[in-house]
């Protein structure tokens, strides 16, 4: 299994799989095969101890030692591009990195949703793109986790990844394994969207 995991990772198998499960069930729901608007977040997660240094970080604002994953989904939460990173890189890089994927896989989307962790760079670097990139800013008067329209649709896929044991933190010694991780899991999603059944929880075993 670990051959094939390797091979696939680096021949782009685990991307082609996963972008044809993700076309089938976008259509499934009515919609085109590709998106025109994509959510953008990150998350900082521990690495474990086996992990290389030179691959990882630590995020000054959340307190944690490891790597970034950040995501772009589309309004159905599927995956549309994954690039993960040390945890002390800035959301700005993230974004931006995150903004590049998505224009090489896709001509169709055109606007991109951020929180307030992103800055002007990435709003720059999406419109170089041709990616209008919207800041949605938190209402003040809000307390507590309270979640945004459409935005939500992320918090909401980060929370499906932690239903796969091995996404629950780093063990990957690779940047380029901890992203295809993600591909697969994503992959297993769509596969059960599609034939109806559901994933089973480690946090069940």
């Amino acid at each position: 299994m670990k051959y094939y995991f390797y091979k696939w990772r680096d021949d782009g198998t685990d991307e082609v799989i996963h972008d044809l499960l993700c076309w089938q069930v976008r259509e499934s729901r009515g919609r085109l095969a590709d998106p025109s608007l994509v959510v953008l977040d990150t998350q900082s997660l521990h690495a474990a101890a086996g992990v290389p240094a030179a691959t990882t970080g630590r995020d000054a604002a959340k307190k944690v030692p490891g790597r970034k994953r950040g995501l772009a989904v589309d309004v159905l939460g599927l995956v549309i591009a994954v690039v993960v990173l040390a945890a002390s890189v800035h959301d700005n890089a993230s974004g931006t990195a995150l903004l590049d994927k998505v224009a090489a896989g896709t001509s169709t989307v055109t606007k991109a949703l951020v929180d307030q962790g992103f800055k002007k760079t990435v709003v720059d670097h999406g419109a170089g793109l041709g990616i209008a990139v919207e800041i949605v800013e938190r209402n003040p008067v809000d307390r507590g986790f309270v979640p945004q329209p459409i935005r939500w649709r992320v918090e909401q896929t980060n929370g499906i990844l932690m239903l796969h044991r091995r996404l629950v933190r780093d063990y990957e010694h690779r940047p380029a394994s901890s992203e295809s991780r993600v591909y697969w899991a994503i992959s297993d999603v769509m596969a059960r969207r599609l034939t109806g059944t559901s994933t089973p929880s480690w946090h069940g075993a």
